[in-house]
């Protein structure tokens, strides 16, 4: 069998682990389950060259040298396909088929979630060679997820008689939308399983389903790929013709009405991570059932989930709560109601609240930025400038700034004239004038900026010259 092309999907927002995920910086790029993000570790499953070629991953501008930076700390190495606008699931599985058709229209390839979990992530990677022998016959093949409780938050399959090729590969008689809790028992009784909605298909197979179900994802896809242009090293589909393609999830597109699904069980440990409640489930746990992580304390209590990493946070005589802490929110819930948390959000993005969205800490492809300190006229922030990095040369019409250099060598232009600016050093920035910052050394340039002026918004930038061609 030919290696299988892995299509890692990462460009949702995870509004559901709320306040540490944020649309500046979603669940699949954090932690949460030990030391990796769960981008990092489905790039580890795809690392075996015997089952798998080099990945593509798919995401959005947005997010784009952060995959890029997460792909560098695990030396790992992907193809990066950018979207130029989100248009739900169906085009995105759409271009990765008409990119992988591009080079072998029978190509297999898998689709795999950015911020979902396999325990065993070998065993998982052999099943994708099961399942990639039954889609170079011509079948879509989903792994389904045998259920250990009536969840109400996934999709359920139920499966029907086994294919000859492969009796552990079994056809799909139907999906089922998320049931209620009772709906979700009897599936259970019935031998139903959990969608995980990750599955692998031929490309030229795949494009045909989308032809004949929605002709105009196809065409859009199709186009989009082969107008795509290169940009820093990414291929950008072309905007226009993505555009084209209707808002519509993969499942709806083509998966719920093909006749070629067929579903192979998959109990590798799987988790979506899609809520605080999961995430306690799957962390260590102390005798009481007790997950903490970073500065946390509990007393008297049992089966809770407190995480902070900046203020040391002490809970007593609580259970079953998920206490999570950033530097600017503080999330406290029942764990039973933590299917809730998007909910939440919802409610502050509709009261303009910035935290639903926005880190205090804010990366970029040069590095990072961090809120410290705001008042009416002044802001202050802490900026790390990776080695090589360069902000672009800007100005602003409505405040000036101060930096000073706390750790490193900072190569600063200011109007036309550089300088190099070491620690215990500073340097003053007029309103209007022409500025950049580099960082030459080859540690992290740590620096204090002080902000003053009218107006200390965001877009108070005027970029006259971006290496990373931003506007």
């Amino acid at each position: 069998m030919a290696k299988i092309i892995p299509v890692i999907m990462c460009g949702g927002s995870g509004t559901r682990v709320w306040p540490e995920s944020r649309e500046s910086l979603p669940k699949q790029f954090i932690p949460l389950i030990g030391d990796r993000s769960t981008f990092q570790s489905i790039l580890k499953v795809v690392g075996d060259g015997e089952i798998f070629e080099k990945p593509v991953v798919i995401t959005n501008f947005d997010y784009r040298f952060r995959v890029a930076e997460q792909l560098n700390e695990i030396d790992a190495g992907a193809t990066i396909l950018l979207e130029p606008e989100r248009r739900d699931s169906a085009a995105a599985v759409g271009a990765a088929a008409a990119w992988a058709a591009a080079r072998d229209p029978k190509a297999v390839v898998a689709i795999l979630a950015a911020d979902h979990v396999f325990k065993d992530e070998k065993g998982f990677a052999r099943l994708c060679a099961q399942a990639g022998r039954a889609a170079e016959a011509g079948e879509i093949v989903t792994f389904g997820v045998t259920p250990d409780h009536p969840a109400t938050g996934y999709g359920y399959i139920h499966p029907g008689e086994a294919l000859a090729s492969d009796p552990k590969v079994r056809r799909v008689e139907r999906f089922v939308e998320k049931p209620d809790e009772e709906r979700a028992k009897t599936f259970i009784e019935n031998g139903y399983l959990w969608n995980s909605g990750n599955f692998v298909f031929r490309a030229d197979v795949m494009l045909d389903e989308l032809k004949s179900f929605e002709p105009k994802i196809a065409a859009a896809a199709a186009e989009a790929v082969a107008l795509a242009k290169d940009d820093l090293g990414f291929l950008v589909l072309d905007r226009d013709a993505f555009a084209q393609a209707p808002r519509t999830s993969i499942d709806y597109a083509v998966m719920e009405r093909t006749k070629r699904a067929a579903v192979l069980e998959a109990n590798v440990g799987w988790s979506d991570v899609g809520q605080w409640s999961t995430v306690w489930r799957l962390s260590p746990q102390d005798a009481d059932g007790n997950s903490l992580r970073g500065r946390a304390v509990a007393l008297d209590s049992s089966n809770v989930l407190v995480r902070s990493d900046d203020h040391l946070v002490a809970v007593i005589g609580l259970d079953n709560v998920i206490v999570v802490a950033t530097g600017d929110a503080v999330l406290v819930a029942d764990q039973a109601q933590s299917d809730k948390v998007k909910q939440l959000v919802e409610r502050l993005k509709a009261e303009n609240f910035p935290e639903a969205t926005r880190h205090s800490r804010m990366y970029r492809p040069w590095g990072y930025y961090q809120s410290i300190d705001k008042g009416g006229r002044y802001q202050v922030k802490r900026i790390v400038v990776r080695p090589g990095g360069k902000l672009s040369l800007q100005k602003h019409y409505h405040r000036a700034e101060h930096w000073i250099v706390v750790c490193g060598a900072a190569e600063v232009t200011l109007n036309g004239e550089v300088r190099l600016i070491h620690e215990n050093e500073s340097i003053y920035l007029p309103i209007g004038s022409s500025h950049r910052l580099c960082n030459p050394g080859k540690i992290d340039l740590e620096l204090i900026e002080v902000q003053t002026g009218s107006y200390l918004g965001e877009d108070d930038i005027v970029r006259i010259e971006d290496v990373y061609n931003r506007t």
